[in-house]
């Protein structure tokens, strides 16, 4: 096997999601970006979840979720609300413009370009996540704002930062662990990624 630099992947452009799914007794949701249509006729589509994520326990028992297509004018504040916070603790809706498809799920009527339905197929147990294969079941433009992409948000939406003198920052949400060593087993509170995704702060 020939040397890996996981800063190769970061190469694959990826857009940014907000997945909405309902509990028992609150709707729910998070950012994703591990999304992608698989096929054309059956029309699926892929989504991966970390096992760490509320959400991830919720689709799996509903069988059922929104994908809403984040647009360029996406502000930080909603990436805190849905990607830096959990379920477990917080209602993350509060504040925002949503509206309720066929299948019964919020989506995002604001700052997002179009919604997909979708209804759980098949699962795939990867390890640290699981994908969820889905069936469409309804899909809307919302408006034509370009679809923000993980290298958008990085330049341009995410605020940049200062780093602490010593420790280690997060490539994926910037979270900053001060101190030495990193643990190998370490995982961002924040986006829930492992200590491979940390770089030394020089």
């Amino acid at each position: 096997m020939g040397n890996i630099d996981t800063n190769a992947l970061f190469k694959i452009e990826y857009g940014l999601y907000v997945v909405t799914v309902k509990g028992e007794e609150l709707d729910n949701g998070l950012i994703l970006n591990a999304i992608m249509q698989v096929t054309a006729e059956p029309l699926k589509v892929a989504v991966t979840v970390n096992k760490q994520n509320y959400s991830h326990d919720l689709i799996k028992a509903s069988g059922v979720m929104n994908v809403c297509c984040l647009n360029e004018k996406a502000p930080f504040s909603l990436f805190q609300n849905f990607g830096m916070k959990s379920g477990r603790d917080a209602y993350k809706f509060i504040g925002v413009n949503a509206a309720r498809s066929n299948n019964g799920l919020l989506y995002l009527t604001e700052y997002s370009n179009a919604f997909v339905s979708l209804s759980v197929e098949q699962y795939i147990d990867l390890g640290s996540h699981g994908m969820f294969i889905c069936a469409v079941t309804e899909a809307q433009i919302l408006d034509n704002v370009p679809t923000m992409t993980y290298g958008y948000y990085y330049n341009n939406v995410k605020p940049k930062k200062q780093p602490a003198k010593k420790g280690y920052i997060c490539k994926i949400c910037g979270y900053v662990y001060e101190g030495e060593p990193l643990p190998d087993d370490f995982i961002c509170p924040l986006c829930k990624h492992p200590a491979s995704d940390f770089e030394k702060i020089e």
